[in-house]
């Protein structure tokens, strides 16, 4: 039951991120600059996940430990995120909402395959096996064709 509601929980995150795209798309051709919509789609969203995460803080009683991870890893994420939240934006407008999800979706896939392979961050390491293979290639027609045909 759990790894359906996990399973459940990303389908929801995927869902959220391609009605974020034409949102943010709209609010970037409103504020007339496409980098400042995603500049209001992170502050609305940091303001959101710090309320979260001091009120989980002050409810567990657990300090947030900003010593521990290593220093880079404050900001990669945030990075990545702000290139893939502009992208969007950008890209939106130019293909439409359903290219940009496939796309997206395929470079993550592309992307997931070689972490799992190399254990990144210390992931379990998982092999690139043909079924895998196969898998991450139909996706990759399919976001073709929905950009093609």
């Amino acid at each position: 039951m759990d790894t359906l509601l996990w399973a459940l929980m990303g389908v929801f995150a995927g869902a959220c991120i391609a009605v974020q795209a034409p949102i943010n798309a709209s609010l970037g051709r409103a504020l007339e600059v496409p980098i400042a919509a995603a500049a209001v789609s992170f502050l609305a969203g940091g303001v959101v996940l710090w309320a979260l995460a001091f009120g989980y803080s002050h409810l567990t009683a657990t300090p947030i430990n900003f010593a521990a991870p290593a220093q880079w890893t404050l900001v990669a994420g945030g990075l990545l995120g702000a290139f893939y939240v502009f992208s969007n934006i950008t890209l939106t407008p130019m293909i439409g909402a359903a290219a940009v999800m496939a796309l997206s979706v395929a470079g993550q896939l592309m992307a997931g395959l070689m972490l799992d392979k190399v254990g990144f961050m210390g992931m379990a390491v998982r092999e690139i096996t043909m079924g895998r293979v196969a898998g991450a290639a139909l996706l990759i027609v399919g976001a073709v064709m929905i950009r093609v045909l």
